[in-house]
């Protein structure tokens, strides 16, 4: 009997794509909703409120970046172990993985409880916002347990294949984050009123159900793998191989930390409110952003099969469909953000010497997204052909090598609105980097091979000598 081909092999690239594609879009979107309505809840306690949370916004994204990291070292592993029948490996990966996830959190814990004053005090003078932000920072990073084991079990469920109930536990996470942000904040329905605690409360307690959710998918659902708690001793070898895959993706996701603490130090030097816009920015550019990451979630396994199967013309359609999609993403971004800044400043209780700096500093940064959309397809090409490293080199280049020393430099001339053009000079250079970088994958990964059509007309060829 004929095996039925796989749909990665066989659908339709373009609707396979979009199938593929569609849900982690819809969830990333989910994700930078709640990001969006955390902030524009806390903006309405105070401007330096809002700073404050943007000062945070490192070490939440640091948070991410190792949970994120881990993760997918996780799935690398599982997801290989599952395909090779080697099912004792599996549950290592697991079990070890949720283990990952607990150390990921002493970590946090200990900096929440010991360094979160210090970490503001390298930021800012102003006791205001330091009072702000150190209650906002230490509720996150000491009961940050709920980020680190729900991204751990949804890349348990994401990995065999479940990737619709991850999406569930996202949502409800989000929604609860959503509804209970006013409740605490403002003190709603009996409840004290919190300020900028209640923001975090309501974030970790949204985390912490999701995580409690996807858990109890894993346990009675998934059933691929096997959690145990009672009788676990970490295996170091599986730790090793998690972090071989999963070191690499910590690190360019880290890198946004660094890049984002570094630049609020430079804004700083003129004024918070300057600070709290790039904090917005920051928020607003996730609903174009996300809905990139997550096409870029369905391209990566399209890529790497059809690479795995030498299928030359449907590797070249889904590069090519992919950065038309994220171009046109980009573009529509650009489009409501160079014609509604006042409008979207005002989600965000802008006062006016809020939007006297916001609105350029929209403006100019959206610019970069002209390259953008193309820059991160390209980076997940990449990663698709098993070279992270040139990822890896890109983002390095972008954020370390010129975002941050252009923004410095244009510091200098005193006015805030230059440092925005650091943007779009780095993705130009970005630009520059993703198409040699292509053009090397392209020539060493994709060239060489046959098209399908090929090998099968040479096939027919010498079948039909063989019959003479």
């Amino acid at each position: 009997m004929e095996l039925k081909e796989n749909k990665m092999g066989a659908m339709p690239i373009k609707k396979l794509l979009i199938n593929m594609s569609l849900p982690m879009m819809i969830s990333m979107f989910v994700q930078a909703l709640y990001n969006v309505v955390d902030s524009i809840f806390v903006a309405q306690i105070s401007e330096k409120a809002l700073t404050a949370v943007s000062l945070a916004f490192p070490i939440q994204n640091l948070m991410t970046s190792i949970a994120v990291g881990t993760g997918v070292g996780i799935n690398a592993l599982l997801s290989r172990s599952l395909g090779e029948k080697n099912f004792k490996e599996s549950n290592r990966a697991a079990n070890n993985g949720i283990f990952l996830g607990f150390l990921s959190y002493l970590v946090f814990l200990i900096f929440g409880l010991f360094f979160t004053r210090i970490y503001f005090k390298t930021q800012t003078k102003n006791l205001e916002i330091l009072s702000y932000g150190v209650s906002y920072l230490t509720i996150i990073c000491t009961l940050s347990i709920g980020i680190f084991l729900q991204i751990t079990f949804e890349r348990l469920l994401q990995s065999t294949g479940k990737s619709f109930y991850s999406m569930i536990t996202q949502a409800t996470g989000a929604i609860i984050n959503i509804i209970l942000d006013p409740i605490f904040i403002f003190g709603y329905f009996g409840f004290p009123k919190m300020g900028v605690a209640g923001a975090a409360i309501a974030t970790v307690l949204g985390q912490i159900v999701a995580a409690i959710l996807a858990l109890i998918f894993n346990i009675k659902i998934n059933h691929e793998i096997t959690i145990k708690i009672k009788g676990f001793r970490p295996y170091l070898k599986t730790i090793q191989k998690i972090y071989s895959v999963g070191v690499p993706s910590i690190i360019m996701m880290a890198i946004t930390s660094v890049t984002i603490y570094g630049m609020n130090k430079i804004l700083m030097s003129f004024s918070s409110t300057a600070i709290a816009v790039f904090g917005v920015y920051f928020k607003l550019q996730s609903f174009v952003f996300m809905p990139i990451f997550g096409l870029n979630n369905g391209m990566v396994p399209i890529i790497a099969y059809n690479y795995g199967a030498k299928e030359r013309g449907r590797i070249l359609k889904t590069i090519q469909l992919s950065i038309i999609y994220a171009i046109c993403i980009m573009l529509f971004g650009l489009i409501i953000i160079q014609l509604f800044p006042e409008q979207l400043l005002a989600l965000f209780n802008a006062s006016q010497n809020m939007l006297k700096i916001g609105v350029p500093a929209l403006r100019i940064i959206s610019l970069s997204y002209i390259f953008a959309g193309f820059c991160i397809v390209c980076g997940s090409i990449y990663q698709a052909f098993g070279n992270g490293l040139l990822s890896l080199m890109t983002s390095v280049l972008r954020q370390l090598v010129v975002l941050l020393p252009s923004a410095y430099l244009l510091s200098l001339l005193g006015n805030v609105n230059f440092i925005w053009w650091s943007y779009p000079i780095a993705e130009s250079i970005s630009l520059i980097s993703s198409i040699v970088f292509l053009k090397y994958i392209y020539d060493k990964k994709i060239q060489p091979m046959e098209d399908r059509q090929k090998r099968i007309s040479y096939s027919n060829t010498r079948n039909s000598m063989n019959h003479i």
